[in-house]
């Protein structure tokens, strides 16, 4: 076979191109830089190291305006996730301190800020703060929830609860106030109608159970806004554990001053099922004076509920907004900004609503709406009665009506607030 010089000189040639083609991409992986330019300054112009610790020590109330707490209740909070959220630094980077990444997901919660906004301002990028805002939510609804957002399991809780409604609304064996909230957000892609609800937008609704003092007892989220109302409640443990009576209720005991036992129920509105353990009011049509009072004394303790919603979206304002993530990171969004509303109100007192919440004159018992009827509000979830009450329950809420109209149950005022 003879030499062909040719041949050679083509094989040479493309073996150096290629050689050119690899060396090229070599050095653009090596000219590749590790994150962005603007966020190589984030140690000298971010948020965190500069502003944030400006306020801590100058301006107490801007910090607690800025992230929803006092320094001293961040600290508190900073120590109980720290083992959750912490990152191990590498020998490449500094990995972004527990304290910044909580700071992060609290501004994120306070104002609803896209990803982008929040990069843009705390000078950390976009995909880095969208793995550490759930992270660190799932990890603040671990530590609070044991503690701040528990669920009463036995009858001396439960009891307890009853106590706060009688003495802050006068209202008997009553174990909580329960309405629904649809939570807007963006359909995921590809989800269709899935989300869509009655309200002509997509949601997902939060049903919860609250105290006397507006705290969270029990919540659940994720239900999507396409399915029957009705059922939202239906499928929520809480309920499930009424009907197998597995809820550790206490058993029924007299009214103050009366000596007939009644059961402990909860207080809901108008769409939720008449049960014995449920109580709402009469239909509003030709209504006599004793129903009146009853609706009124029964309005004036489900409005807990309504306040609670209010004051929570108040404070955690990503509650009005379309929230544009998935809607397992949402369900987290909301499980945590519960924790913390209970945490804060348990930590700051009444400081922490202070306007926000409506309030009673003690004197003569008129209601003064809270700031948090001025925002935009968490549209209400508006159940679906379901099946017709029983005479039983028909009988309860007689029985309770009589009441609120005798000796034994009326208050002074109610007569003229119906």
């Amino acid at each position: 076979m003879k030499f062909n010089p040719a041949l050679l000189l083509c094989f040479t040639m493309l073996l150096q191109r290629r050689r050119n083609r690899r060396d090229k991409e070599k050095q653009r992986v090596r000219k590749r830089p590790w994150k962005l330019p603007h966020l190589y300054l984030h140690e000298e112009q971010g948020v965190f190291p500069n502003l944030i610790q400006e306020l801590r020590c100058n301006e107490e109330e801007k910090f607690r305006n800025f992230l929803r707490m006092p320094p001293k209740i961040f600290d508190e909070l900073l120590v109980l996730v720290t083992h959750l959220i912490k990152v191990q630094n590498t020998s490449f980077r500094a990995s972004i301190s527990p304290a910044e990444r909580l700071a992060i997901t609290l501004r994120f919660l306070a104002t609803g800020e896209t990803y982008r906004s929040l990069s843009y301002t705390f000078r950390v990028g976009e995909t880095t703060i969208g793995l550490l805002v759930p992270k660190t939510c799932s990890a603040i609804y671990q530590v609070l929830q044991p503690e701040f957002l528990k669920c009463p399991q036995t009858k001396e809780e439960w009891k307890s609860v009853a106590k706060g409604f009688q003495e802050k609304w006068n209202f008997p064996n009553c174990i909580g106030a329960l309405d629904g909230k649809h939570i807007n957000i963006r359909p995921p892609i590809h989800s269709g109608s899935k989300y869509f609800n009655y309200k002509q937008r997509f949601s997902i609704v939060l049903m919860a159970l609250v105290d006397a003092d507006y705290k969270f007892l029990y919540v659940d989220v994720g239900c999507n806004g396409k399915v029957s109302d009705g059922g939202v409640f239906r499928a929520c443990t809480l309920d499930q554990s009424m009907r197998d009576r597995t809820a550790n209720i206490p058993d029924p005991t007299p009214y103050p001053g009366d000596d007939t036992p009644m059961a402990y129920t909860i207080v809901a509105d108008d769409a939720f099922p008449l049960r014995d353990d449920i109580m709402k009011p009469y239909p509003y049509r030709s209504m006599e004076l004793d129903k009146r009072v009853y609706n009124y004394r029964l309005s004036r303790a489900r409005r807990v509920v309504e306040n609670a919603f209010g004051i929570m979206a108040n404070k955690f304002r990503v509650l009005l907004t379309n929230i544009a993530l998935p809607p397992k990171t949402i369900d987290k969004i909301v499980m945590a900004s519960c924790a913390l509303h209970n945490y804060l109100h348990v930590k700051i007192g009444n400081g922490y609503m202070a306007k926000v919440g409506d309030s009673e004159d003690p004197a003569t018992h008129d209601i003064t709406a809270g700031l948090w009827r001025k925002d935009p509000q968490i549209e209400q979830a508006a159940l679906n009665p379901g099946t017709n009450p029983t005479k039983k329950a028909k009988a309860h809420r007689d029985l309770l009506k009589s009441y609120f109209n005798s000796e034994l149950g009326a208050v002074d005022w109610q007569w003229g607030k119906c």
